[in-house]
């Protein structure tokens, strides 16, 4: 009870009779404005009154309604536990006593005996694992060797999908570590067999797809679970510590490729000259070989049709043969005729006098 309600005042017996005072002989405060009926309320009085209204509330009484509101929230968080959601990017493998049922559960809401079943979630969609690092950092994870003896700082990224989820969670301990591991070795390994201008510039498709095929015969042995998609080379570049010295050479080589370019073309230009001047000259040949051929053709044909004539008057035609041969001989000579018994006969030269008319007329 409390120490208001005692006849001896308070725990320390200061009080004493009806004055109802407090345990240092005073009695209690009373609120402003009070009268005697506005005393404290008794605190089992509370305690009573708080119990008859959960017995209302409670079917079955105070006990039994505990024991009914503890198992209904028993039975809701075996629910919420038992129910699960697969997402449409996901995939849930069931473990019944740690062991993986052989059924892989598809995108939806699934029931699964908690806590004798539990379920991982697997991520199916593409994913991406970034290996070594960029040039301008400080880290040594992407520098490789390459075939020529120089160092190179590599970046690259492996883009790859769960292809069997249960054997991405139980084959290996750490499956996205372990792909990055055996990524870098592969990168290791194809750089090492070419020089460092290869991966630079001139053959880094056939560097991602050869480290894609090694990667992914090595998670395929190791039952992994994993599709290799894609191998894309970000970066390739030489150290921080020798890049100047690099730009250097890539400079001179740019130099070389281009001096090199100058003289392929300066040949390809002197070589279709000549080839223009050769296939002028053959067509001139071949020209004139026709020409030659077709008048030697026509000196036979004229030379048969006279013999044929001939054949025919060998007089006539003989004697025709020999004017026209003396006509063409005397036709430019100067000429004197001479008979027989009146000596020298007077000639006109006609022609030459038609000659000299015409010079005069020309230097007039």
């Amino acid at each position: 009870m409390p120490w208001s309600n005692q006849n001896g005042g308070g725990p320390w017996g200061g009080g004493g009779g009806g004055n109802n005072q407090g345990p240092w002989g005073q009695g209690p405060n009373r609120p402003r404005g009070g009268g005697g009926g506005n005393t404290p309320p008794d605190l089992e009085d509370l305690i009573r009154r708080g119990q008859d209204r959960l017995k209302n509330i409670v079917p079955g009484g105070f006990n039994g309604g505990v024991i009914a509101l503890l198992a209904i929230v028993l039975v809701g968080f075996w629910a919420i536990q038992a129910i699960y959601t697969v997402q449409p990017d996901e995939r849930g493998v069931e473990l019944r006593f740690g062991k993986p049922k052989d059924e892989v559960s598809l995108p939806g809401l699934h029931f699964h005996l908690w806590p004798l079943e539990t379920v991982e979630i697997v991520k199916v969609t593409e994913q991406q694992q970034n290996v070594g690092a960029k040039a301008s950092s400080s880290s040594s994870a992407g520098l490789m060797l390459s075939g020529d003896q120089n160092i190179v700082n590599v970046q690259f990224s492996v883009l790859f999908t769960v292809s069997d989820p249960k054997a991405f969670l139980f084959n290996i301990e750490s499956p996205q570590l372990t792909l990055q591991q055996v990524a870098e070795s592969a990168m290791r390994e194809v750089v090492g067999r070419r020089p460092a201008q290869d991966i630079f510039r001139d053959a880094r498709q056939q560097i991602a797809a050869d480290v894609k095929g090694i990667i992914q015969g090595t998670m395929d042995a190791y039952g992994a679970g994993i599709s290799i998609n894609a191998v894309a080379i970000e970066d390739a570049a030489p150290p921080r510590e020798v890049a100047d010295a690099f730009d250097e050479v890539q400079r001179a080589e740019q130099d070389e490729d281009r001096f090199v370019e100058e003289a392929n073309k300066y040949a390809n230009q002197q070589l279709g000259q000549a080839r223009g001047q050769a296939a002028q000259i053959r067509e001139e040949a071949a020209a004139y070989k026709d020409r030659v051929v077709k008048e030697a053709e026509g000196e036979a044909q004229r030379f048969i049709s006279i013999y044929d004539q001939y054949s025919k008057a060998p007089d006539v035609t003989r004697k025709r043969l020999y004017l026209e041969t003396m006509e063409q001989v005397l036709k430019n000579s100067n000429k004197v005729i001479i008979d027989e018994k009146q000596g020298v006969v007077p000639y006109l030269p006609l022609n030459e006098i038609g000659r000299m008319g015409q010079t005069q007329q020309g230097g007039n």
